[in-house]
């Protein structure tokens, strides 16, 4: 049925001995660190030099916008694709929308040779060498 009078009290005093163990490992504890803060065991009151892992960084150099010009009648636009994943589609349709709403411009497609964050200079010079616009597609 159940324990006897016997086993439970041997239980509750198991427990007061476990209780009493930690209570004088904790009391332990303080009164050592209490004797080496009285003998000047700390830390030393010096101050740290924290240096800030990026380095120093270069001013930014700003660009001014270009000018915008009055219409895009006549002008040459490229969209260049940075190629980010899945966005073949929403590019095509981009196309698709400006050539419908702006159709005497002439818009040029072109992927870009390489990731957002490298230089294409070939497809940069082909755009300035035509004095054209460019949308520059990002991915999000």
């Amino acid at each position: 049925m159940g324990r006897g009078m016997g086993a439970t009290f041997l239980c509750f005093m198991l427990e007061v001995a476990c209780m009493r163990a930690k209570a004088t490992r904790i009391l332990n504890a303080i009164l050592i660190a209490a004797f080496a803060a009285s003998f000047g065991w700390t830390a030393d009151d010096a101050k740290i030099v924290v240096m800030n892992p990026r380095g120093i960084q270069p001013e930014i150099r700003k660009i001014p916008m270009a000018t915008r010009p009055a219409t895009l009648d006549g002008r040459t636009v490229y969209i260049v694709d940075v190629k980010y994943p899945n966005t073949k589609p929403f590019v095509n349709e981009l196309l698709a929308a400006l050539k419908a709403k702006y159709p005497k411009t002439t818009w040029v497609l072109r992927d870009k040779a390489a990731g957002y964050m490298d230089d294409d200079a070939k497809l940069w010079a082909e755009i300035k060498s035509k004095n054209a616009g460019a949308i520059v597609l990002m991915g999000h």
